[in-house]
């Protein structure tokens, strides 16, 4: 095996910039990574384009490290790249390729009014996070910048187009920037047409069509790596040029191809410092504030429950516990600190015991906060024991995720039998997955790549651009050429979990009055 019979996929997530090398047989053979943060910077949730750059290298050159000793060659070529990211937010441009404004990431909540506007206007709903928001917002605004803005973008499609010059976008990710029409497979031209229409894009250059990045299907070329895209992923300039890119894709899109779950009922969650669950339906529900609908890889219409917090404050706790523990001189690796703090969970009570946490690191779009203030509250007299205190995180990072999928199960009777679950929440054996089981109350299964999430997905849809054969569909490509003797772990959560996780929810409920205070007062 050579690298040029390998698939490349990139993933930007919002702590880790990750790579994953696949073979032929859709294995992964190489990895790198890089850890990097966002940044408060005023009142603005971003991250530097800079920093996107330097970790782009830093991952490639890890990958590069890890291939070259593992296949025994120089890394120069692959048979195809493909980029993801944290999907959504706001990257404006002007017609030399200048960013106008810092990087408005799909964590800011500052765009409820142009949200609202927007959903009612298009009897479609608009969260926060998404691209237009961001710009309605802006044109309600009256910013300055905006008679220069000649394209925006996420920033999957920023990389991409540095990558290779096309201005383009896999539709998946482009469902997080505007509505799709799933026949069309394109953005919705009534809710184009309305937008133009609005008073206040007048303010506009050109119509908003010609503002947005084009829209790609999965298995669509979308362009080769340029001798400056080459140079700004492999600064060694060992890497080649004119190697071909998958369209670039968000972290939904790719989470729903790492866990074969893009053919209709067929459903996903995705859990890390956001965390998100995906129903593929074969019709469109009814409008919620709770829930946005986007599209697979491939353009079917998705239900989806996205929640801005998830491991956040986990992550704060951990480094905590991880501080006191080099103090009294025991230095743990970070990966067996959370397997220990996980494991603990499950020795919790089932529901917390008297103990209750809120993980909100930023606003929550579901629950209807601007803010978050990260609280954790103790009954007086409960007994304050490890166990109780990380199944209380545990589930506290899926309480809100919970809340939204009781809408969609209840009010539009979607039923979810089965989930398949990604991401570093599910890393340590069992416990990430016994939550999730207990909140849904439904067989959770985990995937052996399921720690791979993002960029493994990323690379499967690089490996259907390469090898898909006419006519053969993304869900056939995946179910029959992928995932067809998969290793699995199902697990069904015990009539006393379900019954816990109930039980403290309904605490989440009653005393969410005590968050929204802590925003206004703290």
């Amino acid at each position: 095996m050579t690298a040029a019979d390998c698939v490349l996929g990139i993933e930007l997530g919002s702590t880790r910039i990750k790579a994953v090398l696949l073979d032929k047989q859709h294995r992964p053979v190489a990895s790198g990574s890089y850890s990097w943060e966002n940044e408060l910077k005023d009142g603005v949730w971003t991250y530097s384009l800079e920093d996107a750059e330097k970790g782009l290298q830093a991952c490639f050159a890890d990958l590069r490290q890890d291939a070259e000793a593992k296949l025994g060659q120089k890394l120069t070529t692959v048979g195809a790249i493909g980029v993801s990211a944290m999907m959504h937010g706001y990257l404006a441009f002007d017609g030399a390729g200048k960013l106008l404004v810092p990087f408005r990431t799909w964590r800011n909540t500052m765009t409820g009014e142009a949200a609202a506007k927007l959903s009612a206007l298009f009897g479609f709903n608009i969260p926060q996070r998404w691209s237009i928001a961001h710009l309605e917002q802006a044109l309600l605004n009256g910013e300055a910048h905006l008679p220069e803005l000649r394209f925006f973008t996420t920033l999957a499609g920023w990389v991409h187009w540095r990558l290779t010059g096309e201005k383009v976008i896999g539709i998946g990710d482009a469902s997080g920037m505007f509505p799709i029409d799933s026949e069309t497979l394109d953005y919705n031209e009534t809710m184009l047409r309305q937008f133009d229409a609005l008073p206040e894009a007048a303010a506009l250059a050109c119509p908003l069509r010609d503002l947005l990045p084009k829209v790609l299907t999965a298995g669509q070329a979308a362009g080769k790596l340029t001798e400056e895209g080459a140079k700004l992923l492999d600064p060694s300039g060992a890497l080649r040029p004119g190697i071909p890119l998958a369209p670039p894709e968000g972290d939904a899109g790719t989470g729903m191809a790492a866990t074969n779950s893009v053919a209709v009922g067929t459903g996903n969650v995705s859990a890390g410092t956001s965390d998100f669950a995906m129903v593929v339906v074969d019709a469109l529900p009814g409008v919620h504030r709770e829930i946005d609908m986007v599209t697979t890889p491939a353009g079917k219409p998705v239900a989806m429950v996205h929640c801005n917090n998830c491991t956040s404050d986990i992550n704060a706790w951990a480094g905590l516990f991880g501080e006191f523990a080099e103090a009294v001189g025991v230095k743990m690796d970070s990966g067996a600190l959370f397997d220990l703090l996980f494991r603990k969970a499950l020795e919790g009570a089932p529901d917390g015991g008297g103990l209750l946490s809120y993980n909100y690191d930023s606003g929550e779009g579901v629950t209807d906060l601007d803010e978050g203030r990260p609280l954790f509250l103790r009954q007086p007299g409960a007994r304050l024991g490890l166990g109780d205190f990380m199944r209380t995180h545990l589930m506290s990072a899926l309480a809100t995720l919970k809340i939204g999928l009781d809408i969609l199960t209840g009010e539009e009777k979607v039923a979810i039998r089965q989930l398949y679950a990604h991401g570093g929440f599910f890393k340590t054996p069992e416990a990430g997955q016994r939550m999730l089981a207990a909140a849904v109350d439904a067989p959770v299964s985990v995937m052996e790549t399921a720690g791979e999430g993002g960029p493994y997905g990323m690379a499967l849809l690089c490996a259907y651009l390469l090898e898909k054969k006419e006519g053969e569909a993304l869900e056939t490509f995946l179910a029959e050429r992928v995932f067809a003797g998969a290793s699995t772990s199902t697990l069904t959560a015990k009539a006393e979990d379900v019954e816990g996780f109930r039980a403290f929810l309904e605490k989440y409920r009653r005393a969410f009055p005590v968050e929204k205070a802590a925003v206004d007062a703290f």
